[in-house]
């Protein structure tokens, strides 16, 4: 099943926020769960994995030659999806903005979603395992604040961290993206005006 991933709002006080993004307008409803996970936003291509094969954000995207590692890895994982399953996750085989040196996996993981619901995140990790897929790092996970917010949004390396995303840890349905949900995205964070796909391809590196 081809379902393009929900567009991620900017939080407020994200500066990598660009005229066409959207923008969260309170933080209150994730402010208000019991839990959050906040998780590093790696900078490569948002794909998505499910029963027919993988996609990358657009399911009508034209072929490029560093997909073809995608491809393959998925390979081995839509057989054992459900229709209606969805992993989706970064793909950093092409390098962007950002240099990887030593990543686990070309494909980190970061929501695994069923019949259009987001599902838990500790059911996602445990989902995850059973498929041999490697997470997006964890920052944090506990009771939201503004101060956690702000500590996380302080302890950035913005010379090789694009930003973070914060979600509810309990599940949620793809409707409510826009509001259990966020990303924060450092300052000038793309800075060429050659999209990756038109150039060279570097490879990042794996551990």
């Amino acid at each position: 099943m081809t379902r393009k991933y929900g567009r991620t709002f900017h939080l407020p006080q994200s500066p990598g926020a660009t005229h066409d993004d959207k923008i969260l307008q309170s933080t209150a409803a994730l402010l208000a769960e019991a839990q959050v996970v906040i998780t590093e936003k790696m900078d490569g291509e948002n794909t998505t994995i499910h029963a027919g094969g993988c996609h990358p954000r657009s399911p009508d995207a034209r072929y490029h030659p560093s997909r073809d590692w995608m491809k393959a890895f998925a390979a081995g994982i839509s057989p054992v999806l459900a229709e209606g399953e969805r992993i989706v996750g970064e793909y950093l085989f092409a390098r962007h903005a950002i240099a990887y040196p030593a990543l686990p996996s070309y494909f980190l993981g970061f929501a695994w979603i069923v019949d259009g619901v987001i599902q838990p995140w500790e059911e996602t990790l445990a989902r995850f395992g059973a498929l041999g897929i490697a997470s997006v790092p964890v920052l944090y996970r506990g009771p939201p604040s503004e101060q956690v917010i702000q500590g996380t949004i302080s302890a950035l390396d913005l010379e090789t961290q694009e930003g973070f995303v914060i979600r509810a840890a309990r599940g949620f349905g793809e409707a409510d993206m826009q509001t259990l949900l966020a990303k924060y995205v450092r300052a000038d964070h793309v800075q060429t005006e050659v999209h990756w796909m038109n150039t060279q391809t570097i490879k990042n590196g794996l551990a």
